[in-house]
C-alpha cells in the first residue's frame, strides 16, 4: 500500500538502458515507476491518446495518480516537447510536473521547453542527486489537478520550483559526448552499480563489461587509422 507521500513517477525513455537507469534510481530514491518507451504509450497511460479519447473531456481519468512525469527529449514518433505540449493541453494532468532530459545541451531547445511549462531540464547522465531533487518537488508542495502551484525561478523552497538552468550549464562539458551514447550510457550505469541489489548486479555488470570493450574497440581503431577521422 502506497503511503501519504509516496510519489509515483511516469518515466518516458526510448532508450531501454536510460529507461533501466532512471527507473531504478527512482526505485533508489522510493519512488513508485511506471516505465514507458514512447510519448505516445505515455498518453495511452494517461488517456490522453485520441484513440481513447471518447470526447473533449479528460474528467474519466481525474483519479489517476501520477505525481511526476520525466521524459527525453529525443524520441522517434513523439519528441518529448511534443508529449510536454500534449500534457500541457490536458484540463486534468497539465497541473503535475514535467521534467525533460536529454543526453545535448542545446539551450534554445531548454528555454523553449521551460516556457512550454516543464518544472526543469536535465541534461544526461540522469544521477541519483538529480532523482532526490525531482521528488522533493513533491515533497515540498501539493500538486493538485486544477491548481497552479509553482513559480518560475524559485529557489526549492516552499512552493518555488528552481529551473535547472545552472546545472545544465556546469555539466556542458560532459554533454559535449553526446556524440557517443555508449559513453553516457556507460556513466549512468556506473552511478547505479554500487547501489544495486545482487539480483540486478550481474545484469548490469554484463552490460557494462560489453560498453568497455565497445570503448576499447573504437578507440583502438581510432589510433590504428587516425586519418579516417
Amino acid at each position: 500500500m502506497e503511503g501519504p507521500k509516496d510519489v509515483h513517477v511516469l518515466a518516458v525513455d526510448d532508450s531501454f538502458v536510460d529507461r533501466k537507469v532512471i527507473e531504478r534510481l527512482l526505485k533508489i530514491s522510493s519512488c513508485k515507476v511506471t516505465a514507458v518507451d514512447s510519448g505516445t504509450r505515455a498518453l495511452q497511460f494517461l488517456g490522453l491518446d485520441e484513440q481513447r479519447r471518447t470526447s473533449d473531456s479528460d474528467e474519466g481519468f481525474v483519479g489517476l495518480k501520477v505525481d511526476l512525469i520525466i521524459t527525453d527529449y529525443c524520441m522517434p514518433g513523439m519528441t518529448g516537447y511534443e508529449l510536454l505540449k500534449k500534457i500541457k493541453e490536458s484540463t486534468t494532468f497539465r497541473e503535475i510536473p514535467v521534467v525533460i532530459m536529454s543526453s545535448e545541451n542545446i539551450l534554445p531547445r531548454i528555454d523553449r521547453c521551460l516556457e512550454e511549462g516543464a518544472e526543469d531540464f536535465i541534461v544526461k547522465p540522469v544521477k541519483l542527486s538529480d532523482v532526490k531533487r525531482l521528488k522533493g518537488y513533491m515533497n515540498n508542495r501539493d500538486v493538485k489537478v486544477g491548481s497552479r502551484g509553482y513559480g518560475g525561478d524559485g529557489d526549492g523552497d516552499g512552493g518555488d520550483v528552481r529551473i535547472n538552468k545552472r546545472k545544465v550549464s556546469d555539466i556542458v562539458d560532459i554533454s559535449s559526448a553526446s556524440s557517443t551514447p555508449f559513453i553516457l550510457s556507460l556513466l549512468s550505469l556506473s552511478s547505479i552499480l554500487s547501489s544495486s541489489s545482487p539480483s540486478s548486479i550481474f545484469l548490469i555488470s554484463i552490460i557494462y563489461f560489453v560498453i568497455i570493450i565497445t570503448i576499447m574497440s573504437y578507440l583502438s581503431f581510432t589510433i590504428i587509422f587516425p586519418h579516417n577521422y
